[in-house]
C-alpha cells in the first residue's frame, strides 16, 4: 500500500525549521507559493488612521513687530498732518523785516506783544469784553523773553508800555506809541535800538484771542491781597483766591487806573496772569484732555500774529521755555524803573534806570544769567 492510499501526504522536499523539525501543520495552513505578499502601498491618498486626531492646521506666525511698526508710522503721519494743519492758521506780518539794530546772540529771544485789536470782534463780543470801539491797533503790554542757548533759566522781562525811549523817526515817546506808529516792525526795531538785544521771533495776540485761550483751558485761578474794581476795564474782583473767566482776566490784565502802582504794577499783573495761564495749559488736565487741548491748539493758531519766518514749533519751544518760568524755573522781572518823568506833550512816562537797564539787556545780548540784584523788580 503506497503512502498516499494510507492517507499520508505526498512526499515532498520537507523544508526544515528551526532545530531541523519538521511543521506539517504550518506547511498545511498555507497556500502553495508560499504567503501572499503584502498589499501595495496607497499612493497620493493616505488611508484614514482612525486611531489618531487628524492633525491640526499650522497657523502662521503673529508678526507683532510689523503690527507695531504700522501703528508707529501712521501715528507719525497723522501727527505731522495736525502740525502742518496748526501752522496752516497762524497769522504771519513782516514783523522783523526792518535791518537788524543788534548783533545776534546764542540765545533765542522772543518779542511778546498784547495788543487792543479787535479785528474779528462783533458788537456782542466787543460788549462782554469791554472792549469798545476804538479803531486801530495799540498794545497794552510787552515782554521780552529770553531762552538761553546754554540750557541756562529762561527769562520774562517786562517793558512798560509808558517807557520813555527814543523811536526811530518819532523823536522820543512812550513805547507804545511806537507800535501805533509802525505797527510790529516798528515796535521791534524800537525795542532793538532801545535794549541792544536782537529779537529772534514776535507773536502777538489781541483782545478776543487772549479771552478764548483763558477759556480755553477752563479758566485760571489768581489771588489778590486787595479788591479791584476798575470801571474802565470794567472788573470788580474780591480780594482772595478766585477763578477768572476769559472777560474777566481781560479786564484784570487791562485795569490801570485803580491800581497804585499804575502802569508797572499793571505790567506786575500781566506777568501773574501769563504765568497762570501758561500752567494751565501745560498741565495734566489740560494735556490728557483733548477737549481742552485741541480747542486751545487751534485757538492759539488762529489768533496769535507771528513774524512771517516763525512757525508752529517755534511756539511749541516758546511754550515749554514759559512752563519753565511759571513753574518757578525761570526767571521775571521788568526793567529796572528808575523814576517818573514828563514828555514833551506834558503826559506822565517811564524812565528806566540806565546803568541796571544796561547791565541787564548786556546778560541777555550775551546770553549770560542775569544779575541776582536786578531780578524782581
Amino acid at each position: 500500500m503506497s503512502d498516499w492510499s494510507a492517507g499520508q501526504p505526498p512526499k515532498s522536499p520537507r523544508p526544515q525549521q528551526p532545530g531541523g523539525r519538521y511543521d506539517y501543520y504550518r506547511q498545511a495552513r498555507e497556500p502553495r507559493g508560499g504567503p501572499p505578499p503584502p498589499p501595495p502601498p496607497h499612493r497620493g491618498i493616505r488611508p484614514p488612521a482612525h486611531d489618531t486626531p487628524p492633525p491640526r492646521p499650522r497657523r502662521k506666525p503673529r508678526r507683532w513687530g510689523r503690527r507695531i511698526g504700522v501703528t508707529l508710522a501712521v501715528l507719525v503721519v497723522l501727527l505731522g498732518a495736525l502740525v502742518l494743519y496748526l501752522d496752516s492758521l497762524l497769522q504771519r506780518t513782516a514783523a522783523l523785516s526792518f535791518s537788524g539794530q543788534a548783533a545776534d546772540s546764542s540765545g533765542t529771544n522772543w518779542l511778546l506783544v498784547g495788543s487792543d485789536s479787535r479785528e474779528g470782534l462783533d458788537e456782542a463780543r466787543r460788549e462782554e469784553l469791554s472792549a469798545g470801539d476804538a479803531g486801530g491797533r495799540r498794545t497794552d503790554s510787552m515782554m521780552l523773553v529770553h531762552i538761553p542757548g546754554s540750557g541756562g533759566q529762561p527769562a520774562l522781562i517786562s517793558l512798560p508800555r509808558d517807557s520813555y525811549v527814543a523811536i526811530p523817526g518819532h523823536g522820543k515817546d512812550k513805547l507804545n506809541a511806537a507800535f501805533s506808529y509802525g505797527g510790529p516792525q516798528l515796535l521791534a526795531q524800537t525795542i532793538e535800538q532801545a535794549t541792544g538785544v536782537h529779537i529772534d521771533h514776535y507773536a502777538e495776540i489781541g483782545f478776543g484771542g487772549f479771552a478764548d485761550l483763558v477759556d480755553a483751558v477752563g479758566g485760571v485761578e489768581i489771588c489778590l491781597d486787595e479788591p479791584m474794581n476798575d470801571d474802565m476795564a470794567n472788573v470788580h474782583l474780591q480780594a482772595g483766591c478766585q477763578e477768572l473767566d476769559g472777560p474777566t482776566a481781560l479786564g484784570f490784565v487791562r485795569a490801570r487806573y485803580s491800581l497804585k502802582g499804575g502802569d508797572l504794577e499793571r505790567a506786575q499783573n500781566q506777568r501773574k496772569l501769563l504765568a497762570a495761564l501758561v500752567d494751565k495749559a501745560t498741565g495734566p488736565a489740560t494735556l490728557l484732555n483733548p477737549f481742552r487741548l485741541f480747542p486751545l491748539a487751534t485757538g492759539a493758531s488762529k489768533t496769535f500774529l507771528v513774524n512771517d519766518g516763525d512757525h508752529i514749533w517755534h511756539l511749541a519751544s516758546l511754550a515749554l521755555a514759559m512752563g519753565d518760568i511759571s513753574s518757578g524755573q525761570g526767571v521775571t522781572t521788568a526793567v529796572p524803573f528808575g523814576r517818573f518823568g514828563k514828555a514833551a506833550n506834558g503826559g506822565s512816562v517811564i524812565v528806566w534806570d540806565h546803568d541796571k537797564a544796561s547791565r541787564l539787556f548786556e546778560a541777555i545780548a550775551h546770553d549770560q544769567p542775569i544779575p541776582q540784584d536786578l531780578i524782581g523788580q
